[in-house]
């Protein structure tokens, strides 16, 4: 696996600090690693982005790179089109992630939002660059209530593109799980067709970074250079 695409099966759910968490672990495996961005959205010239807070939390020796910038808060091609500025299309990002994989053990795509925002006036999404990089899509979902569904509805839209899914890993798991996010640690693999790869602490961000990069390969399983165990997880929280 040299190029990870990272999407979510919606916006704010713990995607860039996955990304992060990812990144880390295979830096402390020995792996050199990048992260692109292909489209950051609302944030200002100058203001830090994903790729910052990635490169924060995981360490400046990941190598970053971001392809466009647009200010409103919006999906991409949206953002492109009120800003007069040119979108961001998928031979671009296939071009971006081949060329850092040249010199990478380890690329990691992270997508805006989820699998298909559209990029462009024409429709294009991530789902699109993936398929031109014939890589694997990591899926970020969250614990609770509704996840199932969202869940199943992007793992339907990878098969339906047959692009392979890597697996799934929670965003944002609470320290006091609720009785849906408990049984949802078994159903999710199910919904998903793929492997449960991790579950990422609520609140994960805010740890020091030097924390952070110590305690990542224990949220994630060995597929993500981690050694995190989805069996005795789901099992301790019967």
């Amino acid at each position: 696996m040299t190029v990870l695409v990272v999407t979510g099966t919606g916006t704010e759910i713990g995607k860039t600090v996955v990304t992060a968490a990812v990144a880390a672990a295979a830096r402390a495996a020995g792996r050199s690693v990048a992260v692109l961005k292909p489209a950051q959205t609302g944030v200002a010239p100058g203001e830090p982005g994903d790729v910052a807070e990635v490169r924060r939390l995981a360490g400046s020796g990941v190598t970053g790179e971001e392809l466009a910038r647009f200010p409103e808060p919006l999906a991409p091609g949206t953002a492109a089109a009120r800003a007069g500025m040119a979108p961001v299309r998928p031979p671009q990002i296939a071009e971006a992630a081949s060329r850092l994989a040249e010199s990478h053990d380890l690329v990691l795509v992270e997508g805006a939002g989820g699998l298909l925002v559209r990029l462009d006036e024409e429709g294009t999404t991530l789902a699109d660059a993936a398929r031109l990089l014939d890589a694997l899509v990591l899926v970020v979902t969250q614990p609770g209530l509704g996840t199932l569904n969202v869940t199943e509805l992007t793992a339907e839209a990878l098969r339906a593109r047959d692009l392979r899914c890597a697996g799934i890993v929670i965003g944002s798991w609470p320290s006091a799980p609720d009785l849906a996010m408990r049984c949802n640690l078994a159903d999710l693999p199910e919904a998903a067709g793929a492997p449960l790869l991790g579950a990422v602490p609520q609140g994960a961000s805010a740890l020091a970074p030097e924390a952070f990069r110590t305690a990542a390969p224990g949220w994630l399983a060995p597929e993500l250079s981690g050694t995190w165990d989805a069996a005795g997880f789901t099992a301790a929280h019967r």
